[in-house]
């Protein structure tokens, strides 16, 4: 899911004090939908938006079942460095081969430092000589 340039357009005060606004204004409304139909025009956004608000609210308060703003901050951290070992496993993988094919580390591997390793039909990491040109790797189809 990618974000918007417009996902930090509201404060995190402005959110908190709407999604209050919201709570207090369901007492006088039926609905909470009524509630978020009244207040989201007051502070300039659409209801779908202000929906979202409250329902994280009720998950991080406990009101409702689903994964806190924390856990998702804590996720998204394991993520990262999830990513982060992998890559560089997959250096220190290319940098034995190089070591031992002894020319140090393949043109291929190279590429492994500075972006995505490159997967072959197996699913493994392809290496090569450095000897061995791209012009004359014939796997690549």
């Amino acid at each position: 899911m990618t974000k918007s340039k417009m996902a930090n357009r509201y404060s995190p005060v402005g959110r908190t004090r709407a999604v209050r606004m919201v709570f207090e204004h369901q007492v006088s409304c039926d609905t909470q939908a009524g509630a978020i139909a009244a207040i989201a025009p007051k502070i300039g956004c659409i209801p779908q938006t202000l929906r979202e608000w409250v329902k994280q609210a009720e998950k991080d308060s406990g009101m409702r079942d689903g994964v806190t703003s924390e856990e998702r901050d804590r996720i998204r951290a394991l993520e990262r460095e999830v990513r982060e070992l992998r890559q560089a496993n997959e250096i220190e993988k290319c940098a034995k081969v190089g070591d031992a094919l002894r020319g140090g580390i393949s043109w291929r591997c190279r590429s492994a430092v500075n972006s995505q390793p490159r997967k072959g039909r197996s699913g493994h990491p392809e290496w090569h000589s450095p000897l061995q040109s791209p012009q004359q790797d014939t796997s690549m189809g």
